[in-house]
C-alpha cells in the first residue's frame, strides 16, 4: 500500500504543473480565436500526451500497481478523445 501512496504523491506534485501548462496553451488558442472544438482537441491531445510522458517516467517502479494501470488507461483515453475532437 505504501507504493500506492507514493504514486499518488508523485501525481499530486507533477500533474498540476502540466495542467497549468496545457491550460495556458488552451488560453492562447482561444485568444487567437481558434475554433472551440479544435482548441479543445489540441488541449486534450497535448495534455494527454504530457500525462502519458509523466506515467512513462515512473513505469519501471509502479507498472504492477492497479492504480498506475488505471491512470495510464485514463491518460490514453484522454489523448484519444483529443484526437477524435481534432478529426471531427
Amino acid at each position: 500500500m505504501d507504493e500506492n501512496k507514493t504514486l499518488l504523491h508523485y501525481y499530486m506534485f507533477t500533474i498540476p504543473h502540466i495542467t497549468v501548462f496545457a491550460g495556458a496553451i488552451l488560453g492562447i488558442l482561444l485568444i487567437l480565436h481558434i475554433d472551440m472544438k479544435k482548441a479543445l482537441g489540441v488541449f486534450a491531445t497535448f495534455y494527454g500526451i504530457l500525462l502519458i510522458i509523466i506515467a512513462a517516467l515512473v513505469r519501471n517502479q509502479f507498472s504492477k500497481l492497479p492504480l498506475y494501470r488505471i491512470s495510464l488507461l485514463f491518460f490514453t483515453m484522454f489523448t484519444l478523445l483529443g484526437i477524435l475532437l481534432l478529426i471531427m
